[in-house]
């Protein structure tokens, strides 16, 4: 046995193999089989190593689940800002971050488990930013339209992508409003007994509250 191999056999480190590589497999666990899918005891045998050779690496399960994190969200951030104005571009680099959420589903729904999202949305968040400050605003007026505008997509978010199939068919909105007697208009109790068009209805709410901030 040589001495690297020694080494390794002794302190559970693999030759060859680093941090990068168990985040990148990590990644996939979770996006194949969703949050719980990434134990420390799969990894390792999606690695062919043992659980100690992956803590050697990435430390706890949280320090992994921030590398994973923060991998996803360096990739997330090369998404491009469109428009010709200023107002198109704001909308623009907040659907940026909408529309990365639905992309990456499984991981935002292990930032969310994890308390990780500010540090999964930060890159999307701060070319918001950038566009907000291009558009002319700085400071309180520039940290109020980005709070506004990721509140309106974060609120969003939640009602999107929660799980309807968890909820009773008889408490969903639909079926409430289907059997709501208050005096409403009958065609207004039947719009609403509708399902929710969320992206539709975001892509209206957004428009609104950009422009309440953003000249065109």
């Amino acid at each position: 046995m040589s001495q690297n191999t020694a080494q390794a056999v002794n302190t559970g480190r693999r030759a060859g193999l680093d941090q990068a590589d168990m985040v990148a497999v990590a990644l996939r666990l979770v996006e194949s089989g969703g949050p719980d899918a990434l134990t420390m005891r799969r990894l390792a045998a999606e690695l062919d190593v043992t659980t100690n050779t992956v803590y050697w690496h990435v430390g706890s399960r949280d320090e992994l689940i921030a590398e994973v994190i923060r991998t996803r969200s360096t990739q997330m951030a090369t998404r491009e800002v469109v428009g010709t104005t200023a107002r198109e571009r704001v909308v623009s680099a907040a659907r940026n971050v909408w529309d990365s959420a639905f992309a990456n589903r499984a991981v935002t729904s292990l930032a969310h488990q994890t308390g990780t999202t500010a540090l999964l949305e930060h890159p999307l968040e701060v070319a918001l930013a950038h566009e907000i400050e291009a558009a002319g605003l700085t400071g309180n007026d520039a940290a109020h339209a980005l709070r506004s505008i990721l509140s309106t997509v974060g609120g969003f978010l939640v009602g999107a992508l929660r799980d309807e199939s968890a909820i009773p068919a008889n408490l969903r909105a639909p079926a409430l409003w289907s059997k709501t007697e208050a005096g409403l208009d009958a065609e207004t109790v039947d719009a609403l007994s509708e399902p929710i068009d969320h992206a539709s209805v975001f892509a209206t709410t957004l428009d609104a509250v950009v422009a309440a901030s953003i000249s065109a």
